[in-house]
Formats: C-alpha cells, sequence, structure tokens
C-alpha cells in the first residue's frame, strides 16, 4: 500500500523540483529580493539558499536585488550559470565536474563541507538487496552528473563493483521518483530532502550512504562573466558571507528553520526537520584550499577514466578563492577530506 502511494505522498515536492520544459530549464521569475540598480539572477534548488537566507533574515537589508530560479538539480543550474543566463548558484560535489569537463564557463568560488548521511542509495523494504555489492545486475535511477551519481559510482567501487556492473537508469529527480515507486528500477540514488521524505513516507530503506565514501563538500559557483563586473563580484562576496551567516543560524536553530522550509516547500515538518538534521544542519562553510580541490579532482579523475565526462582536466583551473579572505577563521583553519571514494 505504501509503495503505491508514493507518487501521491511525494506531490509536493516532485511538482516543486521539476523543470518546466525539460531538464535543462528551470522555474524563473519568481521571488525577488532587496533593492537597488543591481540585480543577481541566483540559481537554486528547493530548499537551498532562498530557504536559509529567508528563514535566517539574511535577505532583509539587501543593497542589491536578488532574482531566483529554482532547478531540479545542479546540472541544469550549471548549464545556465555557463550560459550567463544565472551568475552564481549552489551545487553538491559532482555537478561542477561534470560542468568542467564539458568545457563550461563555470568559476568555483565558494565551499561548504558537511555530513554525507542524507547521500543514498534507496531499496524498497521488501527488496532482498541487502548489501551495496548485491547492486551486481540491478537497475538503478540516478540523476547524471549530480552528487549521487559519484556517491553511486563510489559505492559501487568500495563494494568491489563498476558501473558496468548495473543497469543505469539516467532520469531527474520527477521522472526517478515515478519508476521507484512503481517498481521500474530497484535502487534509486538520491539526496536530502528526498532521502529524509521517502524514508519517512514510505517503505523504502537506505542500503548504504556516502559517509566515509564521498567528501561532503558542496560549492557556490558562479558564472566568470559576472565575476568580472566589479559590482557584481562584490554582490557575489556579499551573498557569501550572508551565506555563512544564515547557515550558522540553521545549525543554531534547526526546528524554527525546518518550519520554515516545510512551509515553502510543502513537505511535512516532520520530513523537513529529518533532513536538517541528516544533512543541511550539518553544513559549514569552508575555504576552497588544496585539500578540497585535491578531492574533487579525484572525482574529475575518476570520471574522466570512466569516459563519462569528455576530458581531462585540472580543478583547480575552474577555481577562484579571492572569497576565502571573507571567510571566519574557523572555515579558513586547514581540513582533510580523506579520499573521496574507497
Amino acid at each position: 500500500m505504501k509503495r503505491r502511494a508514493l507518487p501521491a505522498l511525494l506531490l509536493p515536492l516532485a511538482l516543486l523540483l521539476t523543470a518546466c520544459g525539460g531538464p535543462s530549464s528551470a522555474n524563473s521569475g519568481g521571488n525577488t529580493d532587496g533593492s537597488g540598480s543591481l540585480t543577481l539572477n541566483v540559481g537554486d534548488q528547493k530548499g537551498g539558499y532562498e530557504a536559509i537566507l529567508r528563514a535566517s533574515g539574511e535577505l532583509d537589508d539587501l543593497g542589491y536585488r536578488v532574482t531566483w530560479s529554482t532547478f531540479t538539480s545542479g546540472p541544469p543550474l550549471l548549464e545556465a550559470v555557463s550560459a550567463g543566463a544565472v551568475d552564481i548558484g549552489g551545487v553538491g560535489n559532482t555537478p561542477p565536474v561534470f560542468a568542467a569537463g564539458a568545457d563550461s564557463n563555470i568559476t568555483v568560488v565558494g565551499a561548504t563541507h558537511g555530513s554525507s548521511a542524507g547521500e543514498v542509495i534507496v531499496v524498497p523494504e521488501d527488496s532482498p538487496l541487502k548489501t551495496p555489492a548485491q547492486l551486481k545486475g540491478a537497475s538503478i535511477a540516478v540523476a547524471q552528473g549530480s552528487s549521487a551519481h559519484f556517491q553511486l559510482v563510489a559505492s559501487l567501487r568500495k563494494a568491489g563493483l563498476g558501473i558496468e556492473d548495473v543497469k543505469l537508469n539516467y532520469l531527474q529527480p520527477a521522472d526517478a521518483l515515478a519508476a521507484f515507486s512503481r517498481g521500474k528500477v530497484d535502487a534509486w540514488a538520491i539526496w536530502d530532502p528526498y532521502t529524509s521524505q521517502v524514508l519517512r513516507t514510505t517503505d523504502a530503506r537506505v542500503l548504504t550512504t556516502g559517509e566515509g565514501v564521498v567528501n561532503g563538500l558542496g560549492f557556490q559557483v558562479a558564472s566568470p562573466v559576472s565575476l568580472g563586473d566589479r559590482k557584481k563580484s562584490r554582490a557575489i562576496g556579499d551573498l557569501l558571507v550572508r551565506l555563512e551567516r544564515a547557515q550558522k543560524w540553521v545549525f543554531e536553530h534547526p526546528e524554527e528553520w525546518a518550519k520554515v522550509w516545510a512551509k515553502e516547500t510543502g513537505l511535512p515538518y516532520e520530513v523537513a526537520l529529518d533532513a536538517v538534521k541528516l544533512s543541511y544542519g550539518t553544513r559549514v562553510p569552508v575555504a576552497i584550499d588544496a585539500a578540497a580541490i585535491a578531492s574533487e579532482q579525484e572525482i574529475a579523475d575518476t570520471f574522466a577514466e570512466l569516459k563519462l565526462i569528455p576530458r581531462r582536466f585540472d580543478f583547480e583551473d575552474y577555481v577562484d578563492t579571492r572569497f576565502n579572505r571573507d571567510l571566519p577563521p574557523s572555515s579558513t583553519a586547514p581540513r582533510s577530506y580523506g579520499k573521496a571514494s574507497s
């Protein structure tokens, strides 16, 4: 009964995260905040920048305008950044690798780090699959180029498998949801808030998580053209500082933010709070330092080796560290992200 009810239970989130007109478009022309003659076009994912900044009060005194566009996942958001339709947006650890591998016009300008417990591979409760090693021959839904994509590759590798050992179904979240709920795929590689909602409202269970497998990094990615504009660059720097303060507020007020987030997304409060505790409330801004760059380089080399991106490249070439200086000392302390995969 629960599995048959899945599409209805997840309808609010599926609608909010489904792009208009295909996987590379966005729900644009939505909220605009702030005042002044300068406008930043910010790419977002539901429960991302806008929700955190609004709940924490960091949008109350903007001296520039922010217009929000909502995307289904990181890859289409970065398509918009590369095309100059978006000035800056937040994504997981893998979309910048795919974008840079395609020689897109992007620049990584900020980073966050947190728990990878919300990056999971789920299976139905009654599935015979009990360990990642048993995924051999299984059909798995995943959004190509998303953070879940690398989590899947890394989890398979840790279990002694390769992508050639499974049947990949490259689907954006709403389509993957439909395939999973109807039994068209054996497993689904996802991230929060999908993780928390599926686990709270259905009989799905976690097969494995990204903990100890992926680096837990997320990035803010900007258009090089926007960075070359003095006024826009200044606004981008200000937005990154506001995001740092907002994330600290989320960490200190998880229940309050979950209430706001639930109202905005249509998620049940319990689901929103689960996602905050599992994923979003754990994230802290960090410097884009040598350790972060090296960890991302491993992801880039992995996908190049698998021929899932068209070329090898140096991740550092797509990084601008100018905004590291605006971070508090706790965020710039040296960190070790380990190997992105085991």
